[in-house]
């Protein structure tokens, strides 16, 4: 009997703190309040701007009593989850920690911030909760939860707090990795490049195809096709393998050509392509130095035509 309410014991703790106060539902508070709550996380309260926002987050999420503003109901948490906006989340620890009437140790409170590290939350270490940093490497479209599996979650601060937020992403089938706070602003670039300027590069390409007379469907079929194949040989076969193109192949004749066309756009499209090009000489190249002189001889006078230079990728 006494081995019975051990082991009921036991579990009701376990049960407790695997729970989940969420502040700042928006787009990643809703989806990871969903995967969290799916894989054996119980969410106890959604805390959003406004009643609306609260109850529609805590429904999307399928758990949490949706709450406007912050108040201490929040601290029956083991973990807070704050995924508010970057420049809100400094305000919203001070807000916080005044809102706690009591010491917060054994509590874990985790922003999900890309660039910034969890030095933001001291004034929730000051009152003795453990604070750290969590990132999923991963988009977020606020309409459906996206794949957690695979993912790479970047994670940083207090060792109990990094514990727990490795504990969070393996839940859900993540990769926790370990990074400096210092080095989240080049993560987080990183990310930049290849999401969201993958993505203009790739509507810019779109843009150029309907200007030869393509509707948009057939452009972006076209570009989308051709990216995912070379995404699966880099993936597959490494960067030099998957290079493509005329600056692979070091035809600087083509690539003037090019520059000559884009001369004709507004002046965004013939920058990006330049500089795309010179980013490309200098991480794929194996002759960086000679591509680079080649570019910038095609960039003064796109007229001319180039010849090949040696430590193109064939």
């Amino acid at each position: 009997m006494q081995i019975g309410v051990a082991a009921q014991a036991q579990g009701i703790l376990a049960w407790m703190t695997k729970s989940i106060a969420i502040v700042g539902p928006g787009r990643v508070g809703r989806a990871l309040g969903r995967g969290f709550r799916e894989a054996g996380w119980r969410i106890t309260v959604v805390a959003g701007r406004t009643e609306a926002v609260a109850k529609r987050s805590a429904h999307f999420i399928g758990g949490g009593r949706p709450v406007v503003g912050l108040s201490a109901t929040l601290f029956a948490a083991s973990v807070i989850l704050l995924t508010v906006p970057d420049d809100a989340i400094a305000s919203v620890a001070a807000d916080l920690a005044q809102h706690a009437e009591e010491d917060l140790r054994g509590k874990v409170v985790l922003h999900t911030s890309g660039a910034l590290g969890s030095s933001l939350l001291l004034p929730l270490q000051f009152r003795g909760a453990a604070i750290g940093s969590m990132h999923p490497m991963q988009s977020f479209s606020g309409i459906s939860v996206p794949p957690l599996e695979g993912r790479v979650f970047a994670i940083e601060g207090d060792e109990a707090a990094v514990r727990v937020a490795r504990r969070l992403a393996r839940s859900v089938g993540g990769i926790p990795v370990g990074i400096r706070a210092s080095k989240k602003p080049l993560y987080h670039a990183a990310g930049g490049f290849a999401a969201g300027l993958c993505l203009a590069l790739e509507e810019g390409g779109a843009r150029m195809l309907m200007t030869t007379g393509l509707k948009r469907r057939e452009a972006v079929r076209a570009l989308v096709s051709l990216t995912r194949q070379v995404l699966d040989n880099y993936e597959n076969l490494g960067p030099q393998k998957a290079w493509t193109g005329p600056l692979a192949r070091g035809d600087f004749g083509v690539v003037a050509a090019h520059e000559t066309a884009l001369s004709e756009m507004q002046p965004e499209f013939l920058n990006a392509y330049h500089a795309t090009s010179c980013l490309a000489a200098r991480v794929l190249s194996n002759n960086s130095a000679a591509m680079l002189r080649e570019l910038d001889r095609v960039s003064r006078n796109p007229d001319v035509a180039v010849p090949k230079a040696k430590g193109g990728h064939e």
